[in-house]
């Protein structure tokens, strides 16, 4: 589904998701190393979610840019960051990682951020739904 009235707050939620996810794997795979040992997180953790987030970047932002924005590529992306944020909260209690408590501060941080993206995208979302009825 494609809409034709798409909110200015969808593609600026998109935007920033995409700016900020982009800056934040960037900071992960070139700082892991610094990170690590700042966070006590595992340097390949941080290394690979880094990585992880390139291509998750690139469709954002290719999402984002779309005139008019693909809403079946908006729902992609609202998925994709409410399960971002759960794996990030839920990595804490598995016992696989014991990071200190700047560590936690910042997984919790990083998924306050992006359930924070998947609230306003849905949200937008339904801006567009109600413009475009």
């Amino acid at each position: 589904m494609v809409s034709n009235q798409t909110s200015p707050l969808l593609r600026q939620a998109l935007l920033a998701d995409g700016v900020i996810s982009g800056a934040t794997g960037l900071m992960m795979v070139l700082g892991a190393g610094f990170l690590a040992g700042l966070l006590d997180l595992p340097e390949s953790l941080l290394r690979n979610a880094g990585f992880i987030l390139a291509p998750y970047v690139a469709f954002v932002l290719y999402v984002a840019l779309r005139r008019p924005i693909p809403l079946s590529g908006v729902w992609t992306v609202i998925v994709a960051n409410i399960l971002w944020a759960s794996a990030s909260v839920a990595l804490l209690f598995t016992g696989l990682i014991t990071p200190n408590a700047l560590g936690i501060a910042f997984m919790l941080f990083q998924a306050l951020v992006v359930a924070g993206f998947s609230a306003v995208q849905f949200l937008a979302v339904r801006r567009t739904a109600v413009a475009a009825a």
